[in-house]
């Protein structure tokens, strides 16, 4: 099992001729697109699914691989445990292993004031029935294998998960193709097709196809897409660094993190580790236009966040990236087929000072590969999930903000009822299109 992410080097799986239309088109191949495509199909609605690189290419194959219900968004939590009903389901369905454990998930505090914010959330979980409970130092102490540091406490959610994402997200995609979606790699889309005011097709680098319904999940992509059709949203890309060990002794089964590094056990016994709360931001035009709606973020500092003075080439928001075009003309989509950024060296530095400081006892770990990801936020660190008022037949799914890969069968589950009209089982108003725009105040989501 590779645990490296994906890149254009690698082999394409799902080659399929354009059709010449479909009752959905959905645009991003990452796990919110293949979630919804799944649960469209299962309403006996036809879907094709274009992927400008490949299937999980991006932040689906670079995530922390973390089925997380703790530290969620009020709004989020209920979409997340019907996630964690469904990924069960799905594991089995799939006929794959896609690394699935129930081995939970753990923040340690040093301060009294985290485990202040750790009780709230309890109180929340508490009113919805879920598992998570706090832990005392002495508990925290003896949790983890030769742990140096003393901690205040910490928070826990036993029934929260793991799974793999470079072997999920595909797994996924191949069971979606059985159940008759059709799903194209290496296929851009270029421009929506509208007339009379609605969605009628999508160009594509391989011509038209017709439909009526639209999804946009192309993740770090997303906004610049929607832009060019005249349609803005306040979506930045951070870049998060990680790192996958050589398998080494198991210091824990599941998951952990504090203020320095995060930590989750790998079905082939290592680690996948991130340095806690850092990522960076490249300073392009878009961030320019959007500052202010993410003061109250920054202001939180959810993301602790570098800032790099400008965006490097093939970035959604470089400034060198074209704004517009015509379904004629090549595109960002085509020329970045997969976003691969660098990882970060100062956060690969991070992550050996903090596991030597944590683990004086243990020889630092060997790396089998580093890779960096490029995050799809939101000023509120919650997604836009939501049909777009202002084109009939466009369902918006992106800004997942870190959060995607766990609650992917939710939201998909959600965003295929939301697409074909039926009840979506979950007030969904926290994430309308709309709240950037109508005078809502922007309230961040919790730093958990």
């Amino acid at each position: 099992m590779t645990t490296f992410p994906f890149t254009e080097a690698t082999p394409v799986q799902f080659d399929t001729p354009l059709p010449d239309g479909a009752d959905v088109v959905i645009i991003g191949g990452g796990i919110i697109g293949v979630m919804t495509a799944l649960f469209l199909a299962r309403k006996n609605v036809s879907v094709t699914l274009l992927e400008k690189g490949r299937i999980a290419g991006e932040q689906s194959s670079r995530n922390w691989g973390w089925i997380r219900q703790q530290g969620r968004d009020p709004d989020e939590l209920p979409i997340v445990m019907e996630a964690c009903r469904l990924w069960r389901q799905l594991a089995e369905e799939c006929g794959e292993d896609i690394g699935l454990r129930q081995t939970g998930v753990s923040y340690f505090a040093r301060t009294d004031a985290e485990m202040e914010e750790f009780a709230a959330f309890v109180r929340l979980a508490e009113t919805h029935g879920l598992d998570s409970r706090l832990m005392e130092a002495d508990e925290v102490a003896g949790a983890i294998a030769g742990l140096a540091r003393r901690y205040k406490g910490g928070l826990v959610t036993p029934s929260d998960m793991r799974a793999e994402p470079w072997v999920t997200v595909p797994a996924m995609a191949r069971l979606a193709a059985r159940e008759g979606v059709t799903i194209i790699e290496n296929c851009a889309a270029r421009r929506l097709d509208i007339s009379g005011g609605r969605v009628s097709g999508v160009w594509t680098e391989r011509g038209r196809i017709k439909t009526s319904e639209v999804m946009i999940s192309g993740g770090a992509w997303s906004g610049l897409f929607l832009r060019a059709h005249g349609i803005s949203i306040p979506q930045l890309s951070v870049l998060g660094t990680v790192v996958a060990t050589k398998p080494m002794p198991e210091i824990l089964s599941g998951a952990f993190t504090d203020e320095h590094i995060s930590m989750r056990r790998r079905q082939d016994g290592g680690f996948t580790m991130a340095p806690g709360g850092r990522h960076q931001l490249f300073i392009g035009p878009d961030a320019f236009r959007n500052v202010f709606k993410y003061l109250p973020a920054l202001r939180k500092n959810p993301f602790g966040t570098g800032y790099r003075p400008a965006a490097p080439r093939g970035y959604p928001d470089a400034w060198t990236t074209r704004r517009t075009w015509t379904e004629d003309e090549v595109t960002p989509f085509e020329r970045t087929r997969v976003l691969n950024p660098a990882p970060e060296q100062g956060g690969l530095r991070k992550i050996e000072r903090t596991f030597q400081a944590l683990f004086p006892g243990h020889p630092l770990p060997e790396y089998q590969a580093t890779w960096g990801g490029m995050i799809d936020a939101m000023p509120d660190v919650v997604p836009i999930v939501s049909r777009a008022d202002p084109v009939p037949g466009l369902t918006i799914a992106t800004g997942m903000s870190a959060h995607g890969f766990g609650i992917g069968p939710g939201m998909g589950r959600v965003l295929a009822d939301m697409i074909v009209g039926n009840d979506l089982g979950h007030d969904m108003s926290r994430f309308r299109f709309s709240r950037f725009s109508d005078g809502s105040p922007i309230r961040p989501g919790p730093a958990l």
